[in-house]
């Protein structure tokens, strides 16, 4: 009936031990050799998962773990025999001298390397945005042959780009208009140069960014624009307004790759600014094997060092590329689960 009121309904209750012995006792022999492979096959397979899963993240950690005995160790006690995972007397002096050999400039330098990273991305992203929409929706004749223009992009390498860049940013004249006002601008040593190539489409692999941008864009239903369309939105609207916020995944993924790629680039940075305060170009040009010499000198006197050895470099180096990944190291910790579960709608797959 309907004024009845239905009865609540009661809990799953799990199965007792006592219950799970009695099955099993009216088992037949055959059903019980059954059930036994099926337990060890399992147990198998969750055994095998869990030591594949442990070597995987021994062999990905292990790098990190050896720094410890170097890198927090004594200058002078590196080289013992005696020490193998935990130092004698820990120390800082390895971070505190590699601190100060690729931020001359204290944390400035890595303040300015940050904040590089930053608005090259936004600019990659907003770019890349637009153009991947653009791609996804709309229309015209040569739209397959676009797509094949931007994969070359990612495929062809970088350094067959090089010379026709250099030359161009070299003799910068804003397609001949620069001319009529003046003369050409040279604009290789200067920090524009690299916030040009992302806003023009050549940054650091925002190739793939676009491509990233436009495969999540042709997922998201025509529904929503043409619903937008009928309340009155144009197309600059119905993208800023309506496209845009539900693209947040992929914005998201491209933003964190943008970010990582443009911190740690070095290509780009050592070519058209080599003179700029960014901690990679900073750390690949410090610790080579030109500057050994030099650099455990410098140990030496700021610290008062009687004696270092060439593993006095290496601890200096890892200590320095440790400098260098923390604040990549800070962004995962805050966005890989976000970046993970963003992965398959962000168009990275499928």
């Amino acid at each position: 009936m309907q004024n009845e009121r239905r009865k609540p309904l009661k809990p799953v209750q799990t199965m007792s031990a006592a219950k799970k012995r009695a099955m099993h006792a009216r088992l037949s022999p055959d059903q019980k050799i059954y059930l036994a492979k099926r337990q060890v096959s399992g147990f198998s397979m969750n055994l095998i998962t869990f030591l594949l899963i442990a070597g995987l993240c021994f062999v990905i950690l292990y790098p990190f773990i050896r720094l410890v005995p170097s890198v927090l160790s004594n200058i002078e006690d590196l080289g013992n025999p005696n020490v193998i995972w935990i130092p004698e007397k820990f120390s800082t002096v390895s971070f505190q001298a590699a601190s100060r050999m690729i931020m001359p400039e204290g944390v400035m330098t890595m303040v300015k390397s940050i904040v590089y990273a930053l608005a090259v991305m936004v600019i990659q992203v907003f770019i890349s945005a637009m153009t991947g929409y653009t791609m996804a929706r709309v229309k015209y004749k040569w739209t397959g042959l676009l797509y094949v223009v931007v994969a070359l992009c990612f495929l062809v390498p970088r350094q067959s780009l090089l010379l026709a860049q250099y030359i161009y940013f070299n003799h910068f004249d804003a397609l001949g208009v620069m001319r009529i006002f003046g003369q050409e601008v040279n604009l290789i040593n200067k920090p524009v140069t690299l916030y040009l190539m992302a806003l023009l489409g050549f940054g650091v692999n925002q190739s793939l960014f676009v491509l990233i941008f436009s495969q999540f864009f042709k997922n998201i239903p025509k529904e929503l624009e043409e619903a937008a369309l009928i309340d009155g939105c144009g197309f600059y609207r119905t993208y800023f307004r309506i496209m845009v916020p539900n693209a947040i995944p992929a914005i998201a993924t491209v933003a964190i790759l943008a970010f990582v790629w443009n911190y740690g680039d070095t290509y780009y940075t050592r070519y058209f600014d080599p003179s700029g305060p960014y901690m990679a170009s900073k750390l690949a040009t410090t610790f080579i094997d030109a500057n050994k010499v030099t650099l455990l000198e410098r140990v030496r006197v700021w610290y008062n060092v009687p004696t270092t050895t060439d593993m006095a470099f290496d601890a200096l180096k890892q200590a320095g590329v440790l400098i260098f990944l923390a604040p990549l190291l800070v962004l995962y910790l805050f966005a890989q689960r976000w970046l993970v579960e963003n992965l398959e709608s962000s168009g990275l797959v499928g």
